[in-house]
């Protein structure tokens, strides 16, 4: 029944809609048949999004420009990217107004060295998760792992223009989520009952070093791509006007403490969706053409 509107479900606002992960959830509630609002801060995305989603500009540093979106809404999945001094007003406004709240965090409570890094995004999540505590509200946490899709942005530039990855730690392992498993993980949770209180760690099935990412990279393009390790000191300075210094630092940290120790890996995707997590082999197939196109 893709994508049939019924009446007696209410509305689903999604944060981060044109994001890696909020435009995929959007795609699976939809499937579901719940009908869906995507929260955007300009209205000129709107084209990019289903037909069916009913589009709302607002913004997470405005709390009352919230509003909106959310009369009506049984339910909302939470991403937050921006500065963390609106997050308690806009909890409060999703309490008010929502029954149930899904939240996009990091897995920051991890007894794994790769996630007891120093890290700023996670003090901002555990400030977040506390505002959703305290207000009683029937929540959800997802904390997905390494992402698979940070390879197209870290490698797939080298990978296009046919050159050597050049990469810090190589050796280190990490256990890559497929997007679109963490999608339909969030996607169940906002609609289905009996995940209230749940705090779910995300990974993929198995635990690779990143030179081998590389080169499962390189099988599904069916040509050998070279891997050669960087120093940590020239990625701070490729990094340079990148990313936040926080972050490359953060990064670093998390690898040089992954180097020579596997991965952690959880079965929840299996458990909530009853299904296999997709491994990276799959995730790279199917993004095969990403690596050879353009961005």
């Amino acid at each position: 029944m893709g994508g049939v509107k019924q009446t007696d479900i209410p509305p689903v606002l999604v944060t981060g809609a044109t994001g890696r992960i909020g435009r995929l959830v959007i795609d699976r509630l939809l499937d579901a048949g719940v009908p869906v609002r995507a929260l955007t801060r300009r209205s000129e995305v709107a084209a990019t999004l289903p037909a069916e989603t009913e589009v709302f500009t607002g913004d997470l540093t405005v709390p009352e420009s919230l509003d909106p979106a959310l009369n009506g809404a049984g339910a909302a999945f939470l991403l937050w990217t921006s500065p963390p001094r609106t997050a308690a007003a806009v909890v409060e406004r999703l309490a008010a107004r929502v029954r149930r709240v899904v939240f996009l965090s990091s897995p920051h409570q991890t007894p794994h060295p790769f996630f007891q890094q120093p890290n700023p995004m996670a003090t901002l999540h555990a400030d977040i998760e506390r505002l959703i505590a305290a207000t009683g509200l029937e929540s959800t946490i997802i904390r997905p792992g390494m992402l698979a899709s940070n390879s197209l942005a870290w490698w797939a530039p080298a990978i296009r223009a046919g050159e050597v990855v050049r990469w810090p730690h190589g050796a280190a392992e990490t256990a890559p989520v497929d997007d679109r498993d963490v999608a339909a993980v969030v996607a169940r949770t906002l609609c289905r009952d009996g995940y209230a209180g749940g705090d779910y760690v995300l990974t993929g099935p198995e635990s690779l070093t990143q030179a081998a990412q590389v080169n499962v990279i390189g099988d599904a393009l069916d040509r050998r791509i070279a891997f050669e390790e960087m120093t940590p000191e020239e990625f701070r300075s490729l990094s340079e006007g990148m990313a936040p210094s926080s972050v490359v630092e953060m990064l670093l940290a998390a690898w040089s403490a992954a180097v020579g120790q596997p991965a952690y890996v959880t079965t929840a995707v299996a458990d909530i969706l009853g299904t296999a997590p997709r491994t990276f082999r799959q995730w790279a197939a199917d993004h095969a053409t990403a690596f050879t196109e353009g961005s």
